[in-house]
């Protein structure tokens, strides 16, 4: 169903096969990205609840080439168990399609593995590819950022997919995955397993614009860790750290395992999942 006319499905068999229109660039270059959810995986298992792991797994990867200033064409997905439950397949299917129909993004192939004695009973591993195509010349990292440019913040829903170790210890040494906790409004397992944002739709009719000159997906290494990749030789980050409200299961995690503030830096969003630099005019 994430078929599009870009798809050629009578030939191929070994590999899925994409056809896209490069006339529509000067110099089309094909970016890609291959990802996992972590132990983000380990609450889906405790909650039995794996319809939300597919779309976190095609949202991440949409993203890291977003920072670069690509738009997605296809999705190859890896997942690989000790045996294959039918219905938990189905499930993390049906949320990777989900998302690659929300991103138009195909969905055109990938690998299926049983691997007995190798995974636990009722665990499995799963991965992505993405590819997706931008103008070499409106790249961002051909994008030049220059002191005085602004950032710009844009919400997360929650962790993503980062920081569950360190969420998990925390918070499922004090809690069952089914508590509701008044704090977050919802139980923990529901909070752990919000879905990581897909940041296209939001960005889809901006990515041309001259103002925009450097997006940083906000991942493993917190804020400044991921937005310094990004910042030219002799750049820093001056950042106001109080000037967005911080989501409350980050601080019930700081509060609950005595988490020092530059450990929950270093390992989690805060409530920002992508940072753009911008030109002053371009607010």
């Amino acid at each position: 169903t994430t078929f599009n006319a870009n798809v050629l499905t009578d030939i191929g068999g070994f590999g899925g096969c994409f056809q896209f229109d490069k006339d529509q660039y000067d110099e089309p270059v094909l970016i890609s990205s291959a990802d996992g959810v972590g132990t983000k995986l380990k609450l889906a298992f405790l909650t039995n609840r794996h319809d939300t792991i597919g779309q976190c797994l095609v949202n991440h990867c949409v993203d890291d080439i977003l920072a670069v200033g690509a738009r997605p064409l296809f999705f190859l997905d890896y997942f690989a168990a000790g045996k294959l439950d039918v219905d938990v397949f189905e499930n993390v299917v049906s949320g990777l399609s989900k998302a690659c129909k929300e991103n138009e993004c195909a969905l055109i192939g990938g690998e299926t593995a049983e691997m007995p004695d190798f995974y636990a009973p009722g665990d499995y591993d799963i991965s992505g590819t993405i590819v997706g195509v931008a103008e070499k010349s409106r790249m961002m990292p051909n994008r030049k950022i220059n002191q005085g440019d602004l950032l710009i913040g844009l919400p997360s829903t929650g962790l993503h997919t980062n920081g569950y170790s360190l969420a998990r210890k925390v918070l499922l040494d004090q809690f069952n995955v089914d508590d509701h906790v008044d704090d977050l409004g919802m139980t923990v397992g529901e909070a752990l397993l919000s879905i990581h944002k897909s940041y296209l739709p939001i960005l889809n009719t901006v990515l041309e614009e001259k103002w925009l000159v450097g997006i940083s997906h906000i991942t493993g290494g917190g804020i400044v860790d991921n937005t310094m990749r990004i910042l030219g030789d002799n750049q820093t980050l001056d950042i106001d750290w109080k000037s967005w409200e911080r989501p409350a299961i980050f601080t019930l995690i700081q509060e609950l395992g005595n988490v020092p503030e530059s450990d929950l830096r270093q390992s989690m969003n805060l409530g920002i999942g992508m940072i753009l630099i911008i030109k002053p005019d371009g607010v």
